[in-house]
């Protein structure tokens, strides 16, 4: 594979999104290392099908994107593969079934570890990887984006990963999720807030066509209020200690993105922001993962 042709696929998977594949499992698995449960090949195993289905999710939003027409010429977001010409649409659905596929088979190993209630939650993920934008009724088309965000790259993700290391459930892995599928929610609400008049135009109803603009940059704030309020009561409630109050040292960094969310004038700005929000989640999520282990 020539050079060109790699980066012309590393972008089209990307890289700038994948923290949202990376933290849910380490907050899992630092959860199971707090509780002494942790096993590394079910992490690992975990951590490459996240990887997969994210890198899978971005190529067929790629694909049905251009097919369906949500990709037009005015797109002032970072540029797709397809709707460029990079990539021949019947290559880029291909890759697409290629990344899915390794996700399932990787998978079946935590399937046997874990039983029929993690095939149900792979089937699932790789099911509505694809319906986020495909099929006839497309989730992030009809506003129902960031809720499949918060449940799936959330909650799932992290209960998911603490289940395949401690073979149990726990209701303290629910709480660590919400941060996670919040700051995931938030890569998506930059995504909107920036293409949200291209997307009015090409009949794609994000929330930011359904609600406003106004209510995007309240959302952003509520889920980082949502965010750094798990580590307070995890910490008020004797669940940890104080390193659990370890992402309150992002604190300055979020409140620069929200400062930047509020007051952009220029739509092609929020191109950094959404890298910086993903950049963002990364530090919380390291932040919060350390303190669950110390």
């Amino acid at each position: 594979m020539k050079q060109e042709d790699f980066l012309t696929w590393l972008r089209a998977a990307r890289p700038q999104t994948l923290a949202a594949a990376i933290v849910p499992v380490m907050t899992g698995a630092a959860l199971a290392v707090h509780a002494q449960t942790y096993r590394w090949d079910t992490t690992m195993v975990a951590l490459f099908c996240a990887f997969a289905i994210q890198v899978g999710t971005n190529f067929a939003n790629d694909y049905f994107d251009f097919v369906k027409g949500a990709d037009t010429p005015d797109r002032i977001g970072f540029e797709r593969a397809v709707a460029g010409g990079l990539i021949p649409p019947k290559t880029m659905l291909k890759a697409t079934v290629i990344a899915m596929s390794l996700a399932f088979f990787a998978g079946l190993y935590l399937v046997w570890i874990g039983g029929w209630v993690i095939l149900v939650i792979g089937i699932l993920s790789l099911l509505f990887g694809v319906l986020y934008t495909g099929g006839p009724f497309p989730l992030g088309y009809n506003g129902l984006g960031d809720l499949f965000v918060f449940i799936f790259f959330g909650i799932i993700a992290v209960m998911g990963t603490y289940y395949i290391n401690a073979l149990e459930w726990s209701i303290t892995s629910f709480f660590a999720s919400i941060p996670v599928g919040a700051l995931c929610v938030n890569i998506l609400v930059v995504n909107n807030l920036r293409d949200v008049e291209q997307d009015r135009v090409s009949g794609k109803r994000t929330l930011g066509v359904l609600i406003g603009e106004q209510a995007l940059k309240w959302e952003y704030l509520i889920m980082l209020v949502l965010s750094f309020s798990v580590p307070l009561w995890l910490f008020y409630s004797n669940s940890f200690d104080i390193w659990i109050l370890l992402p309150f040292a992002a604190t300055p960094f979020a409140w620069w993105l929200t400062r930047k969310v509020w007051n952009h004038t220029d739509k092609r700005s929020l191109n950094p922001v959404l890298e910086r929000t993903a950049q963002f989640m990364l530090l919380f999520g390291i932040l919060f993962a350390a303190g669950m282990i110390l």
